[in-house]
């Protein structure tokens, strides 16, 4: 194969009006490397067998704590995942995937937030209850649809 072929095989179109497309194109491409690879793998088999031990062995009795000190280990072993598999940086694509994660994340929070509120705060919330209307039986004013 001549270098000509080798390029086009990279997706690469010499001579075809794209210079510096090169540099750009290499500057917004992640950089993976086995070492790097091999980092994240390492961390999440740490950050997977330390919950997995510490809910076995029953090391935390209270159960609000574990469920803090497993949410956060879950949390890092995203960012573990998003930094070293996924390669989100804030120099891929001038930083809008991260820009987009984000909002992503603050979005879905905002959502969950908003869900729980109004689950947990639904009989607060909801209307009193009136007496029955002058002149009707008591049993109408209590009818309920059927199921």
């Amino acid at each position: 194969m001549s270098a000509q072929h080798t390029t086009h095989a990279h997706g690469h179109h010499a001579g075809h009006g794209h210079e510096g497309d090169t540099a750009h194109h290499d500057a917004n491409e992640p950089h993976s490397t086995f070492s790097g690879y091999m980092t994240g793998f390492v961390l999440s088999i740490i950050l997977t067998a330390i919950p997995f031990w510490l809910v076995m062995a029953k090391v935390i009795s209270d159960r609000n704590t574990a469920v803090l000190v497993l949410g956060g280990f879950a949390v890092i072993q995203i960012l573990v995942h998003m930094v070293y598999f996924l390669h989100m940086n804030g120099k891929i694509e001038g930083g809008w995937t991260l820009l987009a994660t984000i909002f992503t994340v603050v979005f879905v929070a905002i959502t969950i937030a908003g869900t729980l509120w109004v689950m947990f705060h639904m009989n607060t919330n909801m209307m009193p209850e009136h007496p029955p209307m002058p002149g009707m039986p008591p049993a109408a004013a209590d009818v309920r649809p059927t199921p």
